[in-house]
């Protein structure tokens, strides 16, 4: 894919993700994708963001910068929901969180093979618990 064409593709996945659209999100992923330090494959994937979104029903990402390099996307993002359902052993407590995201993923056959980020789950839980 030309760089452009990542910028669209990407856009079109975080549309997705918006959306909550768990087969669309799929649709992205290679079904052996790594992720540093998380457990790897797209369903550990979905699995993860389906337990985000039932804790997070409203749970949206915004872009604010993205960089694209030959099979590489490096994208800055705000994420933000409202916590109405349990998550990682936390009761509901209806806060509005928000959090920064850093994320870089390798593309291949367009889909993505690789991932690695930080979402401040630090700073996630500390907005769940104050």
């Amino acid at each position: 894919m030309e760089p452009w064409e990542m910028r669209d593709w990407y856009a079109d996945f975080l549309d997705a993700c918006n959306r909550h659209d768990l087969d669309g999100i799929r649709s992205f992923l290679h079904p052996g994708v790594r992720r540093a330090h998380l457990p790897g494959g797209a369903d550990a994937w979905i699995d993860d963001l389906d337990e985000l979104f039932h804790a997070f029903p409203d749970w949206r990402w915004r872009r604010i910068q993205l960089v694209v390099e030959d099979d590489r996307i490096a994208a800055h993002l705000r994420a933000s929901g409202t916590h109405v359902g349990a998550f990682r052993g936390i009761a509901p407590t209806r806060r509005h969180v928000n959090v920064a995201e850093f994320a870089m993923y390798r593309v291949t056959n367009g889909r993505f093979a690789e991932f690695s980020g930080t979402t401040d789950r630090a700073e996630l839980f500390a907005q769940l618990r104050d």
